[in-house]
């Protein structure tokens, strides 16, 4: 039998955290920039980049998503620790990605282009091994289920790769999709897993209640 560990409440915190911040972070910094901003043709990272206004703001919600992704990993006991590891590592591959900003002008940063894209894979492929066997462990950690959501990320980093390296004009809007469902899954994962320790708490409370009524 396979024994599988809560969800703590700081872990549920975490990955409510970071969509809100994310989306909160790049809808608000990008009402502070000078004329109009296009959300579908420029990228999450121009909002934090050398040279953009108020870039401080982006730089912390990217900093915190990343630090909620590095909680969310470690609070998420009932998964397998190599999925765990590897959504740890997205956190912190965010992390520094707002440490590294794109740079002024055409150039590009290497260390934010690496970061970004170890950040954009690993929060892409941890389903894939969060994975444990058993009666007990929470459908959501299923092979169907991780494979599908797997699917889904990796055919939206694909899209964004292509718009990106092509010179799209919707790289802005792939990369928010990408992004935002990157952030969504830990905590659809959370909610699952918390939702099936409920109802194992009910099931063992259950025969107790109804000895007390005998």
């Amino acid at each position: 039998m396979v024994v599988v560990r809560g969800v703590p409440w700081w872990g549920l915190v975490s990955s409510a955290v970071a969509p809100v911040l994310l989306v909160g972070g790049w809808t608000l910094a990008a009402g502070l920039q000078p004329g109009s901003f296009d959300a579908v043709a420029d990228t999450i990272s121009s909002l934090a980049a050398q040279g953009a206004a108020d870039r401080w703001v982006m730089t912390l919600a990217l900093a915190g998503v990343g630090a909620c992704y590095v909680v969310t990993g470690l609070a998420l006991r009932p998964a397998a620790s190599a999925g765990r590891l590897i959504l740890i590592t997205g956190g912190a591959a965010t992390v520094l990605v707002a440490v590294f900003p794109e740079t002024a002008g055409d150039g590009g940063s290497l260390p934010h282009t690496f970061w970004a894209t170890v950040g954009f894979v690993a929060l892409a492929v941890w389903p894939l091994a969060a994975g444990r066997r058993g009666s007990l462990v929470p459908a959501w950690l299923g092979q169907g289920v991780r494979a599908g959501a797997a699917g889904v990320l990796l055919g939206l980093l694909v899209w964004f790769g292509t718009e990106l390296i092509g010179g799209g004009r919707q790289v802005g809007l792939a990369e928010r999709v990408l992004a935002g469902a990157e952030a969504v899954w830990p905590l659809a994962v959370i909610l699952a897993c918390r939702w099936s320790q409920a109802r194992a708490r009910m099931r063992r409370r259950s025969p107790a209640s109804a000895d007390m009524q005998d």
